[in-house]
């Protein structure tokens, strides 16, 4: 059966307005979903050929960092360690950067669609807030879930898992919420309004009770005031009401309190004997022993064991742990940086921070950016921030609400506008 291209744009379509609602609730719909619109790219691009552009997005500065990243992990863990099903794995690695290729040099060129995206991704990441705020408030989410064993909120789902994606998608909600207001007469009015949603989006991630989506969120929501002015009262006024709010917290949600306050102390004045410190401290240690070309893709899932690597450094952490060396392994190391320098060596670390870089300035929103291109550079910002736990680089759904946000960040960077939000500036960039 032979799909013409106008075909295969419109199934891209509809998979873009579907992969949102499939990331919040429906994991394996999700990965389906970014698998589909790579090799819909792939199809499309083959298609239309060189007469069309159809691989114009092929020779994009980031998308040829992302190639060279993804070859030298292949070819590390062709050399080293194709078995565990590592070689299959570290080949299939591109489909979720082709996929944000497909949404953002494709299928969302269209303003229509775009905007379609958008207003889906935004609705979801007000669904997760008001699961939990629902759950703050009832103590059951909406499927009568309780909250988590710890007091954490858990959202819409039956673990805590709800925080990270939120913190990343409340800041283009923030910044949706910056553009519409341009509108409005009174600026009195529109610093009051910004000021109140931000210290809702704040006081929201306080509730959840994780450190890092908060810390991270606020990261974001500074990275938006620095670029845009209008949201820099608001980001005041947050900043100003944080100690506020998790002093609120402790009296209505003491789990989170004290995962926030209490727990974040320990850690922080303890971090080599922390779980963090401790797994931070086993892939360095790996890294040491294969510096140059790593253990292969998910090397700390399939190489943690090895008695070799059962020693600390000084420095960071050199005790035994207290339930022996092998409670730290984990199925990857929490840091996306770690990730690669234990998959790929040093090369493979220094090619991951020229993709990350690329792929910045390929949203660069510029200093007089538009409201959502901001948002949105924000949330792959902190999505890629170096100094934080995380989960696998590609493990969804997280990772997929970071690839969807570039795909969405790519298709709005040559547009002044905000896509309708501000009348008359919705022009491409000639």
């Amino acid at each position: 059966m032979r799909f013409s291209p106008s075909v295969l744009t419109r199934i891209g379509r509809w998979a873009a307005v579907v992969l949102p609602l499939a990331l919040t609730h429906v994991r394996v719909a999700g990965e389906a979903d970014l698998d589909l619109l790579a090799v819909l790219l792939l199809l499309h691009s083959g298609l239309t050929g060189g007469r069309q552009g159809g691989w114009d997005w092929f020779r994009e500065p980031w998308v040829v960092a992302t190639f060279c990243w993804w070859g030298w992990q292949v070819l590390c863990t062709l050399w080293v360690a194709p078995g565990h099903g590592a070689l299959v794995q570290s080949l299939l690695a591109i489909r979720f950067p082709l996929a944000a290729a497909a949404l953002g040099c494709w299928v969302l060129k269209d303003t229509v669609w775009r905007r379609r995206v958008l207003w889906l991704t935004c609705a979801c990441g007000i669904y997760i807030a008001l699961q939990m705020l629902i759950q703050a408030v009832f103590g059951r989410n909406l499927f009568g879930i309780p909250r988590f064993h710890d007091g954490t909120l858990t959202g819409p789902y039956a673990h805590p898992r709800a925080a990270a994606p939120l913190s990343r998608l409340i800041l283009p909600l923030l910044m949706v919420g910056c553009a519409a207001a341009e509108g409005a007469r009174s600026r009195l009015v529109r610093t009051l309004g910004l000021c109140a949603a931000t210290v809702l989006a704040v006081g929201i991630m306080v509730l959840a009770g994780q450190r890092m989506p908060l810390a991270l969120s606020l990261l974001g929501i500074g990275v938006c005031a620095l670029l845009y002015r209008p949201m820099r009262p608001a980001a005041l006024a947050a900043a100003a009401m944080l100690p506020v709010l998790v002093l609120v917290a402790r009296v209505f949600s003491p789990g989170s309190f004290f995962h926030l306050v209490t727990l974040a102390r320990q850690q922080l004045t303890h971090f080599g004997q922390s779980p963090y410190g401790e797994i931070y401290t086993h892939a360095v240690v790996m890294a040491q022993a294969h510096p140059w070309i790593g253990q292969g893709y998910d090397a700390y899932r399939h190489f943690c064991a090895a008695p070799s690597t059962f020693h600390g450094i000084a420095g960071l952490s050199d005790a035994i742990p207290e339930q022996g060396w092998l409670s730290l392994c984990v199925q990857h190391p929490h840091n996306h940086y770690l990730q690669a320098l234990v998959n790929a060596g040093v090369p493979g670390l220094i090619l991951f921070v020229l993709m990350i870089a690329t792929w910045l300035k390929a949203i660069w929103p510029g200093r007089n950016g538009a409201a959502m291109s901001i948002g949105l550079f924000a949330a792959v910002f902190i999505q890629e921030w170096p100094i934080a736990s995380s989960s696998d680089f590609l493990n969804l759904p997280l990772s997929g609400w970071g690839f969807l946000l570039l795909g969405l960040a790519l298709a709005y960077r040559t547009f002044r506008g905000g896509d309708g939000f501000q009348a008359g500036r919705d022009q491409p960039i000639s």
